[in-house]
Formats: C-alpha cells, structure tokens, sequence
C-alpha cells in the first residue's frame, strides 16, 4: 500500500512540467549554495573561539596591570 514507483514516475513528470528544466536546475543550484554557505559558517564559528579567548586574556592582563599601578600609586 506504500508509495510504488510509478507515482513517484508521475510526481517528478508534474513536476518537470509545471517548473522547467531550467528553473529546476536554478533551484537545486541554490540550494546547493545554501549548503556550501551553511557548512562554511559552521566551520567560520569555530575559528573565532580563539580570537575571543586571546581577547579575553588580553583584557584580563590590562585589568590586572592596572591595578597594580594603582595599587604602587596607592602605597606611595
């Protein structure tokens, strides 16, 4: 009772007929683009963990420096 091959035959000749060939393959190649754009900022948000993380220690050691100068000027 499942789904036989000539309906699928049928749904993809509707298909063809009411979209084009053309407009198929344009279809197919944007979404293929959107994979591509999806994988690569997948891939894009791991890189920037490392720039946040030297940020971070590059913040912490200006915090910590300064309040070592103050500290020096406090006991002065």
């Amino acid at each position: 009772m499942g789904i036989s091959f000539w309906q699928i035959g049928v749904v993809l000749v509707l298909v063809l007929l009411l979209f084009g060939r053309g407009r198929i393959s344009h279809m197919m190649g944007d979404l293929a683009k959107g994979i591509k754009s999806f994988k690569k900022g997948m891939n894009e948000n791991d890189t920037p963990s490392d720039d946040i993380t030297k940020t971070i220690d590059a913040s912490a050691d200006e915090k910590s420096e300064s309040v070592s100068k103050e500290k020096e000027t406090a006991s002065s």
